[in-house]
C-alpha cells in the first residue's frame, strides 16, 4: 500500500504497519513457544546418551551385517500373515466405508440432520486413532493374533476411505444425475446409473491406495501382539539377534516395494 515519507513523496509498502506488527508478534510468540518447548525437552533428555549415539548406532550396524539368510523360512509365514492382514482389513474397510460415504455426502444422504452427522462422526472417529492404538486395544479385548490386526486395519481404514469417497461423491457432475432423474428413474436407478459410474475410478484408486498404506502399517502391528512379521521383529529385537532384524527389514522393504509396484500398475490400468 502507498505511504508518505518525511519529504512528502509516496513510496510503496507491501503491508501496513498494523499488519506488519501482527506478523512480528506472531513470529515472537512462535519463537517463545519453541524456546519454552526446547527447554522442557532439554531438561528431560540425557545428553550423555545422545553424545555417543553415533557410536552405538555404528556398533549396532556392525552386528546387523551380514543378514542371517538361513532365517528366511521362519519369516515367510509371518510375512504372508502381514499381507493378509492388510488385504482383508482393506476389503472389510471398503465394504463398511462405502455406505458410510453415501450417508456422509450432502447430495446422497437421506438426512442432513441425522444420517450425515452420524456418518461423519464414524469417519472422524476412525481417522483420529492410529492403527497401532487400535491394535493395542483389540489385543487386550480379543487376544493376540492376526484377527486383532485385521480389525485394527479395518477400523483405521474406514475413516480414510469414507472421507475421500464422500468427497468424490459430492464432486460428481449433477447434470448427469438430473438427466437420469428426467427419464423417470427410481432412486436406486439414479444411484446405479448416475452416481456410481462417476465415482468408480475414484473408488478403485482410493481402495488400492489404502491397501498400499495398510501393507506398511500392518508390518508394525505385531509389535503389540497383532500378528504378522512385526511379531518376529519384536522377538528378534528382544534377544538382540540383529542379523535376523536385518533380514526382517529386507523382507519388509521387499513387500512394500512389491505393493507399491502392484498398486501403481492397478491405478495406471484404472486411470
Amino acid at each position: 500500500m502507498p505511504t508518505r515519507t518525511l519529504n512528502g513523496t509516496k513510496v510503496w509498502q507491501r503491508r501496513d504497519r498494523a499488519t506488519q506488527f501482527r506478523i512480528w508478534l506472531g513470529w515472537l510468540i512462535g519463537t517463545a513457544v519453541f524456546l519454552y518447548c526446547w527447554r522442557i525437552i532439554s531438561e528431560n533428555t540425557e545428553w550423555e546418551f545422545v553424545q555417543d549415539a553415533h557410536i552405538q548406532a555404528l556398533d549396532m550396524a556392525s552386528r546387523m551385517v551380514p543378514p542371517r539368510w538361513s532365517y528366511t523360512p521362519t519369516i515367510l509365514r509371518p510375512l504372508w500373515d502381514t499381507i493378509n492382514i492388510a488385504t482383508l482389513g482393506t476389503v472389510c474397510a471398503v465394504a463398511i466405508a462405502t455406505p458410510v460415504a453415501f450417508l456422509a455426502a450432502r447430495n446422497t444422504t437421506p438426512s442432513l440432520l441425522v444420517a450425515r452427522p452420524l456418518a461423519l462422526m464414524i469417519v472422524v472417529s476412525s481417522r483420529s486413532i492410529n492403527s497401532l492404538i487400535w491394535a493395542l486395544m483389540l489385543v487386550l479385548i480379543m487376544g493376540p493374533g492376526v484377527v486383532a490386526g485385521i480389525v485394527a486395519i479395518t477400523l483405521r481404514s474406514i475413516g480414510f476411505v469414507g472421507k475421500l469417497l464422500y468427497e468424490a461423491i459430492e464432486e460428481i457432475d449433477e447434470r448427469q444425475v438430473e438427466a437420469i432423474i428426467a427419464t423417470g428413474a427410481s432412486r436406486p436407478q439414479v444411484l446405479l446409473y448416475g452416481i456410481v459410474p462417476q465415482i468408480l475410478p475414484a473408488f478403485a484408486g482410493i481402495s488400492v491406495y489404502r491397501w498400499d498404506i495398510n501393507i506398511r502399517e500392518s508390518t508394525v502391528l505385531g509389535l503389540v501382539g497383532a500378528g504378522g512379521i512385526g511379531l518376529e521383529l519384536q522377538a528378534s529385537v528382544n534377544i538382540l539377534a540383529w542379523n535376523q532384524v536385518t533380514l526382517i527389514f529386507i523382507a519388509i522393504l521387499g513387500s512394500v516395494v512389491l505393493s507399491e509396484w502392484v498398486s501403481a500398475k492397478i491405478r495406471h490400468a484404472i486411470i
